[in-house]
């Protein structure tokens, strides 16, 4: 029975060889909070994602029916001999972010959903064009509204004909004079209809037939019912009230407003969708932006002339060569509108430069042209340049052309919608006098305090009360993990993958399964040790609900909250794939074999610079406005390390990536983006490029591999083409390349491994049997160097290259590089598809560090740490340093305390997230932080230097 119960009790993997796991065994307690951890690359995301939720999901979708099954694809079973006691599996990683443009955070939590139905219950409609509010009334509640009236208080009932139309209208009032009406209000006067009335043609009337006049008291019921009916009839679906000595009453019996005639659809969820052409917007199809030709990136700088080449947009760019059409154009509309084409551009007229963008309106301008087939004179009407350029983009059947003219196209709020994705109809339906684009606009704190001030009369909390129950309690969770700075309108897309990763978790909490495996990558991505509580709760939460939390992460407060820690390891790559240790936090710091144990119980640790670097100049950012930055002026200092540090949702991104990157990367390295809004910067002349590392993959393709990207291949394809075999073949360096016919084996076109397709089976790769998977043909491989051929030296790690090519320095010095950012594991023609994201990023920044430095490069790293253990951190920091050694600026966005305190100066933002950020807190070295009492990170610096 015991073992039974233990069976129970554990995930029991046996034999797990998946990627680099060698034929591990583990045990994992069920219901909860695991952490998998171990050095990037050591087989932590193998054991999570390719083996226990792979077979989680695939036993899953075993139980369905073949028939469901079909749709869902084919699941490959993972390589391993047993797992027992597992749950189903819900995987929560970074990846499966949606960047569809319709996705929000509304959509995606479901939020909006209660929200639409919300508003199509309860909410008010508004007529979209003066604002009054509309309701639908029937024939009873009209009677009974106008029964209310005091007693004796006389009416007359009008039937609203024509409302504002130009006309004489003699055949309706001659129509109304047979139906046996007597009299008639036309523009405010009356007129009997026995009258001659002659109305002018040209003046817009109201015409109102009055169809009966009552005195408001018991027993008229009945005629005032009948009576109501007719005006209806008449006017279809219109009755105005006149109370004599009182206000005139409106009624209507659809939603249509009785002053402008505007009628709006029934309102229903669909009204709210703007993903649905119901409720769409009709000029943007509900994307709320227009990709539109911008003129900055046209004319990126307007202090040249057009003959100094302003123009820079496709089709235009030949306008400085005397013998193009484009050329013949411009001056003939110089020689029409008397300008020249060496005046610069920002020096233009306003009417010069409205014809130059937007055209002549239509008048035409001679344009003398010759050409190769003889000379003539054309009357050409001139569009204008951002006209002429759609036409163009319009008409180019060419996929490449199509994303070349792209690149001068920029996102602007739709004129229609304003931005808020809707039709005008659903715009003017309110809840509490806001309407769903105003409420989803508001910050998730700001959404949780308008809904708890929400006052609703009785019958529509009746209505809505279940919804609002709904609501409120989704809005909670996203407070709990952190979020309280998002709203529900922001695109998924521009979210980071910890947000996004904790927005899913807020969803997972809100459907409140029992009894399943989460698995999560790194959720404390993106959050500031401040937040890291309110997170920590929540996974414990989920896990006393009864699930399993199995969790990849390098944080240390995470592990030392957790139940039970596997460590993975003892090293990356090849060196991995081993269990080191097991237990709780304490059990682990016992441990000898285990890195991460040494690290947390501070036997190891990441030392503090024993001085920090002196600035050698500064950049300054003048009137940062972009988001949520309120008007800040910023010092980054050039030549050291800076961390920009402050709680999620500050405004570390809009200005570092907005505008310092963007301003940078157009003036400096000539890239076509429009910076986020900001004055100026001042100081550009002391820097000549920027780079940005981040963590994308360095390929897409299995084709792409280190070799390839650091451009070590070619070196070393130079050397193979110089030995005496190539040279007596006389192949050249070509000939080494697996993407070129010649060397490579053409029956797997270098790949090395063909796809076979197996219906009802997931695909099988299997190697090529010509090369053997060698990607090259025998010929090729027959040529040595040293006794390897190219596709051993492929297959070497970093560590066997960095031996083998130690008498070639070039080649030499790039190993050198990858060895020192900790990748001595990965093999040379690795494909860049298998590397992990700390992988690409480390490889990105040893291309940098083997290049020659100008020390007048800005580095801009946006949270370099994701994804590695405290001893890859270690490894990171002495890099940045080094590269800063140099005399290069290096500038990051971080939230680990490791790398902030081996800073040489700190920039912090805040103090909260969203409307409440956006200002500097505190900036100066480490220490000076840490002294500040309004600064966050301040006090967890404060922290990290005391533990020297």
């Amino acid at each position: 029975m015991g073992t039974k119960m233990d069976a129970r009790k554990y995930i029991r993997i046996r034999g797990a060889n998946e990627n680099n796991l060698k034929n591990i065994d583990v045990d994992i307690p069920r219901n909860e909070l695991v952490v998998l951890t171990g050095l990037s690359g050591s087989g932590k995301s193998s054991l999570a994602f390719d083996t226990i939720y792979a077979e989680g999901q695939r036993r899953y979708m075993e139980s369905l029916s073949s028939y469901a099954r079909q749709f869902l694809g084919q699941m490959e079973k993972p390589d391993v001999e047993s797992i027992e006691g597992l749950s189903p599996a819900i995987s929560i990683d970074q990846k499966s972010t949606n960047h569809n443009p319709r996705s929000t955070v509304g959509t995606v939590t479901e939020i909006y959903d209660y929200f639409r139905l919300l508003y199509a219950r309860v909410g008010i409609p508004h007529c979209p064009k003066c604002g009054r509010e509309i309701a639908k009334q029937t024939v009873d509640q009209m009677v009974d509204q106008i029964m209310s009236l005091p007693e004796r208080t006389r009416i007359q009932l009008l039937a609203p004909v024509v409302r504002g139309r130009k006309g004489t209208h003699a055949k309706l009032l001659e129509r109304a004079k047979k139906s046996g009406y007597v009299r008639v209000r036309i523009d405010g006067n009356m007129y009997e209809l026995s009258e001659d009335i002659a109305l002018e043609k040209n003046i817009k009337h109201n015409i109102e037939i009055i169809v009966d006049r009552l005195i408001v008291r018991p027993g008229i019921e009945k005629r005032l019912t009948d009576s109501v009916e007719s005006v209806l009839h008449l006017a279809e679906g219109l009755l105005v009230v006149d109370v004599i000595d009182g206000e005139p009453m409106n009624f209507s019996q659809s939603f249509s407003c009785p002053d402008c005639g505007i009628s709006i659809e029934e309102v229903e969820p669909r009204s709210f969708s703007f993903n649905n052409p119901f409720g769409a917007c009709p000029e943007c199809f509900g994307l709320g932006y227009k990709m539109e030709f911008a003129e900055e990136l046209m004319i990126p700088d307007p202090s040249l002339s057009i003959n100094e080449g302003a123009i820079a947009v496709l089709g235009w760019q030949s306008c400085t060569d005397k013998n193009s059409f484009s050329r013949a154009i411009l001056e003939a509309l110089c020689k029409e509108y008397g300008f020249d084409l060496d005046t610069p551009f920002e020096r233009y007229p306003k009417k010069i430069h409205d014809i130059l963008i937007h055209g002549t309106n239509g008048k035409s301008v001679k344009v003398f042209y010759k050409g190769q087939r003889g000379e003539g004179v054309y009357d050409v009407a001139f569009e204008g340049l951002i006209k002429n350029v759609e036409r163009r983009y319009r008409e180019t059947g060419s996929e490449t052309m199509k994303a070349e003219y792209e690149t001068f196209m920029n996102i602007t709020p739709c004129s229609a919608c304003k931005g808020q994705r809707l039709k005008p109809g659903a715009l003017a339906v309110t809840v509490g006098d806001k309407n769903i684009a105003e409420v989803t606009a508001l910050s998730i704190e700001k959404l949780q305090s308008f809904l708890k001030d929400l006052k609703l009369s009785d019958t529509q909390m009746l209505i809505g009360g279940q919804i609002l129950k709904e609501i409120r309690a989704r809005i909670q969770f996203l407070m709990d993990v952190g979020l309280d700075y998002l709203t529900l309108a922001r695109a998924t897309g521009t979210l980071s993958g910890g947000e996004a990763q904790r927005i899913r978790l807020a969803t997972q909490i809100g459907s409140g399964l029992v009894g399943v495996a989460y698995i999560l990558d790194e959720p404390s991505i993106g959050l500031h040790q401040r937040d890291n509580d309110k997170l920590l709760a929540t996974l414990k939460h989920l896990r006393d609900l009864g699930n399993t939390l199995i969790v990849v992460e390098h944080d240390e407060d995470t592990m030392l909250a957790a139940d039970y820690i596997v460590d993975v390891g003892p090293g990356a790559g090849e060196h991995g794939g081993e269990i080191v240790a097991v237990g709780t936090a304490d059990e682990i710091m016992k441990n000898e074999k285990s890195v991460t144990g040494a690290y947390l119980s501070g036997k190891i640790k990441i030392p503090i610079p024993e001085q920090r670097k002196k600035p050698s100049g500064w950049l300054k950012v003048i009137g940062a406005q972009e988001n949520n930055l309120k008007n800040i002026d910023v010092d980054f200092p050039l030549g050291v390390m800076t961390c920009v540090t402050g709680v999620s949702g500050s405004g570390k991104s809009s200005l570092v990536n907005q505008i310092l990157y963007k301003r940078l990367a157009r003036d400096l390295n000539r890239a076509r983006t429009i910076p986020g809004k900001h004055k100026k910067i001042l100081g550009l002349e002391q820097v000549d490029k920027v780079i940005n590392i981040d963590q994308s993959p360095i390929g897409r393709t299995p084709r792409s591999n280190p070799a390839t990207y650091t451009g070590v291949f070619d070196l070393i394809r130079d050397l193979f083409a110089a030995t005496p075999d190539a040279k007596a073949r006389g192949y050249k360096k070509g000939r080494f390349s697996f993407n070129v016919k010649g060397g490579r084996c053409e029956a797997c076109a270098g790949d090395g491994i063909l796809k076979i397709e197996m219906h009802f089976l997931p695909d099988v790769y299997v190697p090529c049997e010509v090369c053997g998977g060698k990607r090259y043909n025998r010929e090729t491989l027959e040529v040595k160097y040293k006794g390897k051929s190219i596709y051993d030296v492929l297959n070497m790690t970093v560590e066997e290259a960095l031996e083998f090519f130690d008498a070639v320095p070039s080649i030499r010095r790039k190993m050198q590089t990858l060895y020192d950012v900790g990748l001595s594991y990965i093999r040379l023609g690795q494909p860049s598809t298998e590397l992990s994201g700390g992988e690409a990023q480390r490889i990105k920044l040893a291309a940098e560090l083997s290049k020659r430095s100008t020390g007048k490069t800005v580095y801009i790293l946006d949270e370099p740490t994701t994804g590695l253990h405290f001893a890859d951190v270690h490894k990171l920091t002495e890099i940045l340093q080094r590269l800063a050694g140099d005399g290069n600026t290096v500038i990051v966005i971080e939230h680990n305390l490791d790398v902030i305190k081996t800073a040489d100066y700190i920039i912090d933002i805040g103090p909260e997230g969203g409307d409440r950020g956006g200002t500097i807190v505190a900036c100066g070295t480490p220490e000076e932080v840490a002294a500040n009492e309004k600064s966050y990170t301040g006090k967890y610096i404060d922290e990290m230097l005391k533990r020297k």
